[in-house]
């Protein structure tokens, strides 16, 4: 199974892809999407499209893992990551990719152990789990490599589910 982890941000979206023979879990491919600097949103957002489309043909994955909506304190804010998830979201139709959207208490509960974890202590786990030399920055390419873990964690048990008929 190759998964296509997320962290979709209007300034900078992380994206992770890994790859999970059995229980090895490999590191194919990962980076920041920067948006900040190119134009108005339609400009952002068709930036983001380009890039992320260049990687979904590249590795074509299976899956693609993504964080839920939060509601932030700015509106503007919450409305312009609203854009970008459809953007995501949109791919992930074209490309018939099945869709899983995972909190950020579950991604940190299933990364470290614990769903109030420190930014950092989610990044160490990230780098210790794919057996990195170091931590993947910026922090959103670490979020979207633990996103991706995190479906790597909870995929056995969905796929036992399906086949039970959602028992």
């Amino acid at each position: 199974m190759i998964i296509l982890g997320v962290d979709p941000g209007s300034q900078i979206t992380g994206y992770g892809i890994l790859k999970v023979e059995g229980n090895r879990i490999r590191l194919l491919d990962a980076g920041p999407v920067r948006l900040k600097k190119i134009g108005e949103i339609p400009a952002r957002l068709h930036a983001l499209y380009e890039a992320l489309k260049e990687r979904i043909e590249a590795f074509k994955p299976d899956v693609l893992a993504v964080e839920k909506v939060f509601h932030g304190p700015n509106f503007n804010s919450t409305i312009r990551l609203g854009y970008v998830r459809g953007v995501i979201l949109s791919l992930a139709g074209r490309y018939e990719l099945d869709v899983h959207e995972y909190s950020p208490g579950e991604v940190k509960k299933s990364v470290t152990g614990y769903g109030k974890a420190e930014k950092s202590q989610v990044q160490e786990m990230v780098r210790i789990l794919l057996s990195l030399q170091q931590v993947p920055k910026p922090h959103d390419v670490a979020d979207a490599l633990a996103i991706a873990i995190c479906h790597a964690h909870h995929a056995p048990m969905l796929a036992r589910q399906r086949f039970h008929g959602g028992v």
